[in-house]
């Protein structure tokens, strides 16, 4: 489905009927990653799924997408369902989203799951890749994705995986490169929302990969300290959806 919003399409599906689950997706993903999960959900949950700013069918707003930015959009898409609380999963950019989200919307929620992701900034050595990365894209977005993709996978499970990664990479390799950068910038500058795994009254979990490429086993546990996040350790890596599936949908739909 399409919403209009300040003068661009937002694509997100709406499935099921029951308490409401709004799934995020990371950087170069688009909502379609959420598929295989979306079955098993909708038998008892409202199930939303939202392209975020500059990917999938959800057009650009600019040339950088804050995390603010991109939470705004979700404002849109729950305002429009009339969706008052729901339990929110991001993966990876997908949580940075739902942090910016949560920090302004906390009423709304009634539970957070990060998936391979953090609550923190980006120190200075990754602001340093990032704007590596916007270069390597300006110079060819397309082997950028490649590369990028197979990366996020534990280096064993490259082949296991080879079919999936194939279709990941030729649904990244429909994100525009406006959509790219603007992303790259907007992580860049993301604030640090640690804090609110200490003070906010909904539940949280983190779901973590042990051979996470991106994402450093443990500084994410050194995040949940004298906090009541459940931690989930898995033993792959940063695509945990994939290379971790039926694990991943078990504690997400616990959680629910």
């Amino acid at each position: 489905m399409i919403l209009k919003h300040r003068g661009i399409d937002i694509y997100y599906t709406d499935q099921g009927k029951g308490n409401a689950v709004v799934f995020l997706h990371g950087f170069l993903e688009n909502s379609s990653m959420w598929n295989a999960f979306i079955p098993e959900l909708i038998k008892k949950n409202r199930v939303v799924c939202i392209d975020l700013l500059g990917h999938g069918k959800t057009g650009c707003l600019g040339y950088v997408h804050s995390m603010e930015l991109m939470a705004s959009v979700v404002e849109a898409v729950i305002k429009h369902l009339k969706i008052r609380r729901f339990t929110c999963v991001g993966h990876s950019m997908g949580g940075y989203v739902a942090l910016a989200f949560a920090e302004k919307n906390p009423d709304h929620l009634k539970g957070l799951i990060l998936l391979n992701s953090t609550s923190r900034a980006d120190s200075k050595e990754k602001q340093a890749h990032r704007n590596r990365a916007i270069m390597a894209v300006k110079q060819n977005h397309k082997t950028f994705i490649r590369m990028a993709i197979a990366n996020l996978f534990r280096p064993k499970n490259r082949k296991i995986f080879a079919e999936q990664i194939k279709i990941i990479k030729n649904e990244a390799l429909k994100t525009p490169l406006q959509g790219i950068v603007a992303a790259l910038e907007g992580m860049k500058i993301r604030q640090d929302r640690e804090v609110l795994l200490h003070f906010t009254p909904y539940k949280k979990m983190f779901i973590m990969g042990k051979k996470d490429p991106v994402l450093n086993y443990e500084v994410l546990i050194s995040q949940t300290q004298n906090t009541e996040v459940t931690c989930v350790e898995l033993p792959d890596g940063h695509m945990s959806h994939v290379e971790n599936e039926a694990e991943v949908l078990q504690k997400i739909t616990h959680f629910i």
